[in-house]
């Protein structure tokens, strides 16, 4: 972390100093800025190279950094009305492509510094194995061929890895080698269901999935969830009156209700999708996620399928970094070299050497102690988080407390305006995820979702709470002004 810091330091300092010089004109040698501020040639180097980056520098081996020359001003802006025609020219019997991403987005984006990190999706830079992953990494651009073509379908040794990990008869001639889970569950969508055909969905689910179904063109229809998972009547209901050929579902740590698939439930759920001539796509993301308090885990639904009605999506991306993104896509049966055609015409492969870096990280010592650290923090802070809530926010309603995954999902209380408080707790501070994105049809109620895995730690979840607790207040008070002015 001092390394980096220095390195933006220091390129500040060059980039202010750069009026100093006339275009091409030369900046001093590595050499003379390691003396003038003390800092290591690793640094020089890393600041130089961020300069080039951003167009401002220009280095040239052998003869040192000059000041770029002035980019020319960019052409006047065209007219790009057209693209309203073109891109809403769809038949009226397709589903509108338009795609919504702010749920997404909402956990991707990094907050303002001092904004406490409610709305995280992936782990704090504290809990991720950085230090493996380098290790592993570095050993694995050190495996000869590292750097050259790897089979489409993913390296044997990786494939049989996550063979293993799932259980039951999975082999590695059924698992296909996918970057992250989200291109994962793209490719399932892509090659499952047909632009404009319906598409089962728990209700709420990953706000992810649904951007993926509509960006295909297909008509996400919800199910409901309660604390046992999805409902099996309503999911018989739902494929008698809409002919779907699909159903999406998370049976383990839902997202956003933390639900477990109940066990009485995942034999009816594979048996109701059969008899519909259905599939079920299987989105496993936090299975290496479970809290310290959880117990022995479920197999995968994809264990205890023979007749290839689950197409699973496992990943290692929540357990490690967002940048680690390897993920595995299994499948039995005719529908498995479709998953992999389109997945070899959309990506190609996923990177050799972050293939062979996995292998290394799972195959370490490393793997086992991170994985039970994380699950000892992840119950420690659930259970913070809850506390504080129950003690200074009784008025959130939490059905529900997970044994796994890094979120909590709360109801608020009736007649509360969703986005007015998401902004309130901004204006405090505090970024939480709006409840609203992970619905497909209207929702029966206000919710929010709150991260503990992206905060830095007890105290921040602390303050994370005392300022919900500010922002809680001045949207009820705003509510009672709003009665009074209509009286």
């Amino acid at each position: 972390m001092h390394e980096r810091s220095s390195v933006a330091e220091l390129a500040d300092q060059l980039r202010r100093e750069l009026d100093r010089y006339s275009p091409d004109g030369k900046l001093p040698s590595s050499r003379a800025l390691v003396e003038r501020f003390r800092v290591s040639p690793v640094t020089v180097s890393r600041a130089l190279a961020q300069l080039a980056a951003e167009g401002l520098v220009v280095t040239r081996p052998g003869a040192g950094a000059f000041r770029a020359r002035p980019r020319p001003a960019p052409p006047s802006a065209g007219d790009t009305s057209w693209q309203e025609v073109a891109l809403s020219a769809e038949g009226a019997d397709l589903v509108p492509r338009s795609v919504d991403a702010s749920g997404v987005t909402v956990t991707l984006a990094a907050p303002a510094p001092g904004v406490v990190e409610f709305n995280g999706g992936y782990l704090h830079p504290s809990l991720q194995p950085e230090r493996a992953m380098s290790a592993a990494l570095a050993r694995a651009g050190r495996r000869p061929g590292a750097w050259g073509r790897p089979p489409v379908e993913g390296l044997p040794e990786l494939r049989e890895w996550f063979g293993r990990a799932i259980g039951g008869a999975v082999t590695a001639a059924e698992v296909l080698v996918s970057s992250g889970g989200q291109t994962a569950l793209t490719t399932a969508l892509r090659a499952l269901a047909p632009p404009g055909a319906p598409v089962l969905v728990e209700s709420p689910t990953y706000p992810g999935m649904l951007a993926i179904a509509r960006s295909a063109g297909l008509r996400p229809v919800p199910v409901p969830v309660d604390p046992d998972g999805v409902k099996p009547e309503l999911l018989a209901d739902a494929f008698r009156a809409t002919g779907a050929r699909v159903f999406v579902c998370q049976p383990l740590f839902q997202n956003p209700t933390g639900a477990v698939l109940a066990p009485a439930r995942r034999g009816e759920v594979l048996r109701i999708a059969r008899e519909a001539g259905a599939f079920v796509v299987e989105d496993d993301f936090v299975r290496r996620l479970a809290h310290e308090d959880a117990g022995p885990l479920p197999r995968p639904l994809v264990a205890d399928d023979p007749d290839g009605v689950v197409v699973y999506v496992g990943s290692l991306t929540k357990a490690t970094s967002p940048s680690f993104r390897v993920s595995a896509l299994v499948a039995r049966g005719p529908v498995l070299e479709r998953l992999r055609a389109i997945q070899v015409v959309d990506t190609f492969f996923v990177p050799r050497p972050l293939q062979e870096a996995a292998l290394e990280l799972v195959g370490s010592p490393a793997w086992p102690r991170h994985l039970r650290a994380v699950a000892a923090e992840l119950r420690s802070r659930r259970d913070l988080l809850t506390s504080a809530l129950a003690l200074h926010l009784p008025e959130l309603a939490l059905p529900h407390i997970p044994s796994g995954g890094y979120h909590l999902w709360l109801r608020l209380p009736d007649g509360t305006d969703e986005p007015a408080f998401a902004a309130a707790a901004l204006r405090a501070g505090v970024a939480v995820t709006p409840g609203r994105p992970y619905f497909s049809a209207e929702p029966p109620a206000a919710h929010v979702r709150l991260s503990f895995a992206a905060v830095a730690g007890a105290e921040e979840i602390a303050e994370g709470v005392r300022r919900l607790r500010v922002a809680c207040d001045e949207v009820l008070a705003e509510s009672v002004r709003h009665r009074a002015r209509r009286l």
